[in-house]
């Protein structure tokens, strides 16, 4: 696989301007609830963040997809936040939607659509001929196992420090658990992919 096609996965699975749209708006929560101790200041500078973050994909005319998603994720989150009172519960949908990507791609890799191949299939050109290459399909569910991993990790460390009200410990595991392991996913996604070569697309796919 070329460069080019490594471009192209690395932007189809959120890139690094999607992981820091996603992830800065979460630092500036935490550490102006450090500061001011006061929800609603902290809600509205992160959604000011977020909002500014949008603007500038905007402005500089970058793909939108994952400005405007975490724009919506981080006004969802401090709307959960304010209607529950507690500054953990910004956390909350997080979890939730960890345990919904949990569920969705074992899923997946259980009935052999492992959702990296739907995702990356067209993308390479490949459509979803992989699924008749017994190495290639096999390389794809690798990468959606590597995926599970990720959200299982998340889970596992964030689920307990919610539970145990360690809004601090939430927040700084959020932030690792977000940009460092997200890299580290995608890297190993890349290795996993370009070991096997890409399947021909036929000009009649049959699903």
């Amino acid at each position: 696989m070329q460069e080019e096609d490594k471009s192209k996965v690395v932007n189809a699975l959120g890139g690094m301007k999607g992981i820091i749209d996603s992830t800065l708006p979460s630092l500036i929560f935490l550490l102006a609830y450090d500061i001011s101790k006061n929800l609603k200041v902290c809600l509205v500078v992160s959604i000011v963040v977020a909002a500014v973050l949008a603007l500038y994909r905007l402005a500089r005319r970058d793909t939108l997809m994952h400005a405007i998603s975490g724009f919506l994720g981080v006004v969802f989150c401090g709307w959960f936040a304010w209607k529950s009172g507690t500054a953990k519960a910004y956390y909350a949908p997080s979890l939730w939607k960890n345990s919904a990507f949990l569920i969705v791609y074992l899923f997946s890799i259980i009935i052999k659509w492992p959702i990296i191949g739907v995702i990356l299939g067209p993308i390479l050109g490949e459509n979803f001929s992989w699924r008749k290459d017994p190495k290639r399909l096999r390389a794809y569910m690798n990468a959606s196992w590597i995926w599970f991993a990720l959200f299982g990790i998340r889970l596992a460390v964030q689920y307990p420090l919610y539970k145990a009200n360690a809004l601090n410990a939430l927040g700084v595991a959020n932030i690792f658990l977000g940009f460092p392991l997200y890299l580290l996913t995608l890297w190993g996604t890349w290795l996993v992919i370009r070991a096997v070569p890409t399947t021909k697309s036929k000009p009649t796919t049959e699903l």
